[in-house]
């Protein structure tokens, strides 16, 4: 049957318990995130967000400004960057990416909406590294 493998299997915030935290609706974090376990995303985060270990949620309220990279990342809210999923990426009917999304494996349903590139990531692909962009260099080749 299709699925009943367990080769993939998803990743959940309650799997995490003890090590999840919540950005709360009405939050704002301005700087990069680093941690392992969970993050849940219900505010706004101006930063990047990096899990070596865990899973990034970005609820639907939510909004990130800057790079996620983590194992498992599900989005059903806004994120302005782009996205590295190291094993599975998870879309949801409100998920608004503008940026490149880089996975292993991905779900998306629909009502999604994607503004960059799709990248599946082998298994020999390196791990992307997140740096900062000048200002000037995004968009001064519009138009």
């Amino acid at each position: 049957m299709w699925g009943s493998s367990d080769k993939q299997k998803k990743a959940d915030i309650s799997r995490f318990s003890g090590k999840t935290t919540i950005i709360a609706h009405d939050a704002e974090v301005a700087g990069d995130l680093r941690f392992v376990g969970a993050v849940q995303v219900d505010g706004r985060v101006v930063g990047n967000i990096e899990a070596e270990q865990g899973l990034v949620r970005i609820s639907e309220h939510g909004y990130v400004e800057g790079s996620i990279k983590a194992p498992h990342v599900v989005i059903n809210g806004q994120v302005c960057g782009d996205v590295q999923a190291l094993e599975h990426l998870e879309l949801d009917a409100k998920a608004r990416i503008s940026g490149d999304l880089h996975y292993r494996s991905m779900e998306m349903v629909m009502g999604a909406q994607i503004s960059g590139q799709l990248n599946c990531m082998s298994g020999s692909v390196e791990l992307l590294t997140f740096t900062e962009h000048a200002p000037d260099s995004e968009g001064a080749h519009n138009s």
